[in-house]
């Protein structure tokens, strides 16, 4: 019987060649196979980072659990799930790339507009800054009083890190121990001599401890109970206590509170407010929906009607004014030191942007001290001691504010459009001269219209950069000079954005009023992104000269 190599053979003798063995194919690693098999650094590295992640990620949750921040919580608990199934999961290398941009974007852009959006629709402000159960307690508390006739207690200063506690001890010698966030709870607590020694979980404090945190010792209350109804526990001397109940007292069920020296009873309205049949208001609200008021009063308010309209031409003046006037001057510088002709051109170049090395704010203060009315460099030395009001004249002010930003912002223009000088083809320039084109209708009909189709998207961000140029308007001239009819801090150089930060009262200078505040950055957003939006579709008409 023929073997399978005689049968080789015998093919191989006839003229036959046997068909070709396949080659075994290796099998090659996945790049995106996950390295949890062989534990190799990179995989070691990346379990480490996950760990840490992991771990802030918790403290988080929490952070957000204790404050019932409840949509924050949620949203941690989602991107940890997200990260730890993309970075150990087989077969999502594209997200590992792109997940931290993603959660960032989500954070600091998506998460910030719908705040925004959601306090633009809320009396979120002084007098309504928190929710109606803290609402409740702060009137408790503001108006807490000692209870006449009750006892006082041995008291003891207790410390737990940077928290201080009260340790009280009764007549029958129980020790109760409690912080401003935990009620008053008994304790096993060491007394030696009638003074507490020692209480576990808390440092008791030396006297020179105490007098140097005086001011927080007097002004901590303990809650006595869960109640806040029931008071709290306040000294003046750190040695005794006294029990301070409210005069204000809440019926949960009826939902009213009550002044119990008066009589008076308050129940709560739709402004989030207790309110009295007479009228009257506790002076502490919480934050409800107003719908669409805080746009409304944007424009209908005499308050800020005048100011918002006389802003927002000005915004859109200052704003057009700048990129006009920055991208003219740079142009035309761009246009001299492109010439070849001139002689030292680097080092002219190099001298133009020196401006823009400089930060903006600082060049803003700069410029804010040389055109002070009484002691600026202006007037004292270039005009002789003139008294020239450039940043207290209405006129002069906004003058002196479009001549500072185009200080700072042409030699941004003219980089970019050296740049753009120095990409166009030479071929179509000279075509321009063969056809017996003059300098400046080649500059009109060659030069500027092939300028434009690279510079438009840079003048377009420009715009935007200038309609929200909070800090040269902040540090030059701070909105000034005020207008005189208005009852807010408004002035004749506010932009919108300087406009939304007077009125949300950062600076302490008028009450807080974040819902308006918001709307009003709505409206920014609205009004930039429309013009943008129509800006670069125009331009689209640009690249069918390119």
């Amino acid at each position: 019987m023929p073997t399978p190599e005689s049968a080789s053979v015998v093919e191989q003798s006839a003229g036959q060649t046997p068909p070709p063995t396949a080659p075994r194919k290796r099998r090659r690693r996945d790049s995106g196979d996950s390295h949890a098999r062989d534990f190799r650094p990179g995989f070691i590295a990346k379990l480490v980072l996950i760990a840490l992640i992991d771990a802030f990620g918790v403290y988080g949750v929490l952070a957000a659990w204790n404050q019932e921040a409840w949509g924050i919580l949620t949203s941690m608990v989602v991107l940890l799930l997200i990260a730890n199934w993309v970075y150990f999961s087989k077969r999502t290398l594209p997200l590992k790339y792109i997940l931290p941009g993603l959660v960032f974007l989500l954070v600091y852009q998506v998460y910030v507009m719908a705040y925004t959006g959601y306090v633009a629709f809320t009396n979120y402000g002084d007098g309504h800054n928190s929710t109606k159960g803290q609402a409740i307690e702060a009137l408790l508390v503001q108006n807490e009083r000692r209870v006449e006739g009750t006892n006082t207690y041995q008291l003891t200063v207790v410390g737990r890190g940077d928290e201080l506690g009260f340790a009280v001890q009764d007549s029958d010698g129980d020790v109760r121990v409690g912080t401003a966030e935990d009620p008053l709870e008994e304790v096993d607590a060491t007394v030696e001599s009638g003074q507490i020694t020692a209480i576990p979980g808390f440092d008791v404090l030396d006297r020179n401890t105490v007098l140097e945190r005086q001011g927080e010792v007097t002004s901590l209350r303990v809650p006595v109970s869960d109640d806040p109804n029931d008071g709290s526990i306040r000294t003046q001397d750190a040695r005794t206590g006294y029990v301070a109940e409210s005069t204000l007292h809440y019926d949960e069920a009826a939902d009213t509170m009550t002044d119990t020296t008066t009589g008076t009873v308050y129940t709560p309205n739709d402004r989030g407010q207790f309110e009295a049949e007479d009228g009257s208001k506790l002076p502490v609200g919480w934050r409800v929906f107003v719908g669409g008021e805080n746009f409304t009063t944007a424009f209908t308010d005499s308050r800020y009607a005048g100011p918002f309209w006389k802003i927002l031409v000005w915004t859109f003046a200052f704003a057009i004014g700048s990129v006009a006037t920055t991208f003219l001057l740079g142009l035309f510088l761009a246009v001299v030191f492109n010439d070849t002709r001139l002689r030292g051109r680097k080092i002219y170049r190099t001298l133009l942007i020196l401006p823009y090395a400089i930060p903006g704010f600082l060049g803003a203060l700069l410029w804010s001290g040389m055109l002070n009315r009484r002691f600026g460099f202006i007037n004292e030395v270039i005009l002789g001691g003139a008294n020239v009001g450039w940043l207290t004249d209405p006129w002069l002010a906004k003058l002196s504010v479009l001549g500072v930003n185009l200080w700072l912002g042409f030699p941004y223009m003219f980089l970019i459009c050296t740049g753009a000088l120095q990409s166009l083809p030479g071929d179509v320039m000279e075509a321009a001269k063969i056809d017996g084109a003059s300098p400046w209708r080649a500059f009109r009909s060659v030069t500027m219209p092939l300028l434009l189709v690279s510079t438009t998207p840079l003048l377009i961000s420009s715009f935007a950069f200038n309609f929200n140029n909070f800090t040269l308007i902040y540090m030059l001239t701070q909105g000034g000079p005020r207008f005189a009819d208005a009852s807010v801090p408004l002035g004749h150089t506010d932009i919108l954005i300087s406009m939304v930060y007077s009125v949300a009262g950062v600076d302490g200078n008028a009450a807080k009023n974040y819902g308006l505040a918001s709307a009003l950055s709505i409206m920014i957003f609205v009004i930039v992104g429309g013009i943008s939006a129509l800006a670069f579709r125009k331009t689209r008409q640009l690249e069918e000269i390119n």
